[in-house]
This record gives C-alpha cells, structure tokens and sequence, in this order.
C-alpha cells in the first residue's frame, strides 16, 4: 500500500526531509549478509547533489562492506536525535532503500563524492589516503518518511534526488519546518 501525502502537506513533507539529510550526519546502514540475514551499523555520511546519491567511506575490513559488495541493496535510517521531554514515536525519521556502488578510485564519481564527504567531514581527509577505504555511492530508490506522529507517507527515487540536491544546498534555500507544523502539536 503507498501512501501519498496531501498537496498541500507535500512541500512541508519535502522540507522535512531536506531539513533531516543536511542536519543529521550520521545513519543506520543496513546491509544482508551472506546467508540473507540482515546486518545494522553506524556510518557517516554525505550527500552529493549531481549523482543524486548519499556517500559513504568505507573500511574494507568492515562486515558492512563486504555485505555491499556482495549485495548492493541497501537500507539507511537518518533521523533526529532522542530530545528530553519530547515523545520518542514522533521523531522525524528518513528510511531510504537504495543500492551501494563501490566506485573505482581516480574516477570523475570518485572525485566528485569524495569532495562531498571531505566538504562535510574535512577531518577524514587523512583517512582517505588509506588503501583499504572506499567510497560508496548510495543512489536512493524509494523511501519512507516519518515526520511526526500520524504524518508518514511513501518516497519516491526522484523526489529523494530532489531532496538530496537542496540539503546539499546552501542552508536558507529551504526554510526549516517545525515539528509541530507537521503533525498539529504545539508547544506550550
């Protein structure tokens, strides 16, 4: 069952989204193992607005890259963090499925991802000199979004992209949503 999101609720959704991947830099990668079972870790990420795509930079030795390099498809779950006092079942929350590349290094999406991880992490520069990391573009197919309690709805590839291009963006190109423009709560 897809459900589709009101018109008018459509580009505060979309907001919602964009607000998510420029604000939170970290997600739960979810990637299937060997025997099929499904394996959850930490990763940084960043966003590269000309492929459409999240980054990844990857250990070789991690268990999560060779689950990508064996099977390309892919979860992640970026979110807002847990806030004091605020009900945990509202949290905005982004789950994307997609598929893992491992690009080939020296390459133009090599380069181009790399300069979106180091523009957004400039402090794993020194890690990208080391032989056993690679980076990984995700190209998001669909997702679902949780923007507060009662307010989810289906995500499509393309609308993914366009969110990926604006929180990639300069920060006031999309005006922040507040959480209760969303799900009809006020804050007292």
């Amino acid at each position: 069952m897809v459900t589709v999101a009101p018109t008018e609720h459509r580009s505060r959704l979309l907001r919602g989204a964009v607000e998510l991947l420029r604000t939170q830099r970290v997600a739960a990668l979810a990637t299937l193992e060997a025997e099929g079972s499904p394996f959850v870790s930490m990763v940084p990420f960043a966003l590269e607005p000309g492929q459409g795509c999240l980054v990844l930079h990857v250990s070789a030795l991690a268990q999560h890259s060779g689950n990508m390099q064996r099977e390309p498809r892919v979860s992640l779950l970026v979110m807002q963090p847990e806030q004091a006092g605020q009900p945990v079942h509202a949290l905005p929350r982004l789950t994307l499925l997609g598929q893992a590349r491992l690009l080939e290094p020296a390459g133009e999406s090599w380069a181009r991802c790399r300069a979106a991880y180091l523009a957004r992490f400039p402090e794993a520069e020194p890690m990208t000199q080391l032989g056993d990391f690679r980076f990984v573009a995700i190209r998001p197919e669909g997702a679902r979004q949780i923007a507060g309690f009662g307010a989810a709805r289906s995500v499509d590839g393309a609308e993914l992209r366009e969110a990926i291009a604006l929180a990639a963006g300069p920060a006031g190109l999309v005006e922040p949503v507040q959480p209760s423009a969303l799900d009809g709560s006020t804050q007292g």
